[in-house]
């Protein structure tokens, strides 16, 4: 199955809630543009694409249509197709070149964070990469363990250290061995939840020092997981951890579970972040590196 036909798949659910009503709404509503607005707005914000960014959209394609005096519902459905473009595009970013290239994953507890971790592993790998994990979520019992077993399917090297250990040593650690070992890839498994802000804070940021100073050759990154599943509150993830973590780009897991994928748009507009890969599938290489053009394609197909 090629990739194309892999999302077209993994958004059924949400081309069946979004992409089939937008057309039949601007087809029916094709004689009386406000009301057609109205109703795409509405359509928009039941799909998770939020308030806020289903408002800018139609106010983006209503000066469309009055500048460009767009006249059918092909051009109208294209333009509307662009505008959404335009958004999961403003913020994609090149991929680092340093080496090793270290990841810092983050997330909250049961979104996906370790089975990402995996998928990710086995996707580098695939490419003829090395990578090591770090498995620096040491306070989760069985995180460990858990990561161990997703190192072996993905044949990828693994540093761990015992139950309640400091993650920063942990991700010293990997982060010597990446270096001493050559390894292309360095990803770094952290808490999905401590006590307060304050703590996450601190951690992420021992551990960022820890990589920057013991990789100085090496590109930093950090990505936040978040399942598609729990739609809006997946934006409120998004912006918590915002506060606390030097996000870099979101993962977005379980897309293929939910009728909400809308929430992809609304994360790149309302957080300026782009959108690195999306998870479509149970299986290890369901994790896909994100294409804006094949989303919107197959949002719209």
């Amino acid at each position: 199955m090629g990739i194309f036909d892999k999302i077209r798949n993994g958004l059924k659910k949400t081309r069946e809630a979004v992409g089939g009503k937008i057309s039949n709404i601007i087809r029916t509503f094709s004689s009386d543009r406000d009301e057609m607005l109205d109703e795409l707005e509405e359509t928009l914000i039941v799909a998770d694409l939020g308030v806020n960014t289903a408002m800018n959209i139609i106010e983006k394609l209503r000066e469309s249509i009055k500048e460009k005096k767009l006249k059918t519902d092909d051009e109208i459905i294209a333009e509307l197709k662009q505008i959404i473009l335009d958004i999961l595009l403003r913020n994609d970013a090149p991929t680092p070149v340093g080496k090793p290239r270290a990841i810092l994953m983050t997330g909250v507890n049961g979104v996906g964070k370790t089975t990402s971790i995996g998928k990710l592993s086995a996707k580098f790998r695939s490419e003829g990469k090395r990578v090591i994990l770090a498995a620096g979520d040491t306070f989760r019992a069985a995180a460990g363990e858990q990561l161990e077993i997703w190192a072996k399917r993905a044949d990828a090297e693994i540093v761990r250290h015992s139950e309640g250990a400091d993650p920063a040593a942990v991700v010293f650690d990997a982060a010597n061995a990446a270096r001493a070992r050559g390894a292309d890839v360095l990803i770094c498994d952290t808490a999905g939840r401590l006590h307060n802000n304050q703590n996450l804070m601190n951690e992420l940021a021992k551990i960022r020092r820890v990589l920057e100073r013991e990789l100085p050759d090496g590109s930093i990154e950090s990505y936040l997981v978040l399942d598609a599943t729990t739609g809006q509150n997946a934006l409120i993830q998004a912006q918590k951890f915002n506060e606390v973590a030097n996000l870099n780009g979101i993962i977005l897991t379980k897309l293929d579970g939910t009728a909400k994928g809308g929430i992809v748009i609304s994360i790149a507009d309302e957080m300026n972040l782009p959108i690195k890969y999306i998870g479509v599938g149970e299986q290890i290489d369901d994790l896909m590196d994100f294409d804006a053009v094949s989303f919107v394609d197959a949002l719209f197909e």
